[in-house]
């Protein structure tokens, strides 16, 4: 039988060394201090109704629909209530900050870069042969065979396979650029000449291009972005300095 094991604040360190989880902890760490920093310089806090709606949106997201799903969560995270008010606090500093430094920001970048958020429907398939690539493509547009039906013989991955190479909604950043520049120059709906990649000879169909609307969560997305690069400039320009010697004697 196991003896009692006593886990210590240096011994949580060293295992968080050990699963290289170090780097981002610190970024964590730095995120959280310049935030503040910053937030208080502009002269940011956070209303009542403001945290209300924070803790709120934790809960949500934790699915702490019940006091007792709370505490429990708490518990399992050994955080105190002053730390979930902490918690609540810093996510809605951050949003504030956000906010204060990019709200303007969004519209401008979306125009810029609005073809990255174009999205595409396709279909795929992936074969190693080329000549038979070319012999499929020819015979779909003659339709002597159809996608769904090349689709069937030669996908292997089943799921894929089941739903005829679907690929679901992507984006210029999931896509390999000789994929990226065919499909979007594309006039849908349309079968593509087989094009050459490092995984293979791509079979596509595109379905349909979504020409991106600056809706509520892609301007989120977009705010998200942008101050996320922020915070990566900061820390980029920050000195920091690291202390754990004195942390890690186990």
């Amino acid at each position: 039988m196991l003896n009692i094991i006593n886990i210590t604040p240096s011994k949580i360190i060293h295992e968080i060394k050990l699963t290289c989880q170090l780097p981002s902890i610190i970024e964590g760490i730095l995120n959280r201090n310049i935030i503040a920093i910053i937030a208080s310089e502009k002269g940011l806090t956070a209303t009542q109704e403001e945290l209300q709606q924070g803790a709120d949106n934790l809960r949500i997201i934790n699915h702490l629909h019940h006091a007792e799903d709370t505490w429990q969560w708490l518990e399992k995270h050994h955080l105190s209530v002053d730390d979930f008010e902490e918690i609540v606090y810093a996510n809605v500093i951050s949003a504030k900050l956000a906010q204060h430094l990019f709200a303007d920001s969004v519209e401008p970048f979306f125009v810029e870069h609005q073809l990255d958020y174009a999205g595409i429907i396709f279909y795929e398939v992936i074969l190693n042969d080329r000549d038979l690539a070319l012999e499929l493509f020819y015979a779909i547009t003659e339709k002597e065979i159809s996608f769904s039906e090349v689709a069937s013989q030669y996908i292997e991955e089943p799921e894929l396979r089941r739903c005829g190479g679907y690929r679901g909604i992507l984006h210029r950043k999931d896509l390999k650029p000789e994929i990226s520049a065919a499909v979007f120059a594309a006039t849908p709906p349309q079968l593509l000449k087989p094009i050459v990649t490092s995984k293979g000879i791509h079979l596509i169909f595109v379905e349909e291009i979504i020409q991106p609307q600056l809706d509520n969560d892609l301007r989120y997305q977009i705010l998200s972005d942008l101050f996320a690069e922020w915070l990566k400039q900061q820390i980029a320009n920050a000195e920091v300095k690291i202390q754990l010697e004195s942390a890690v004697s186990v």
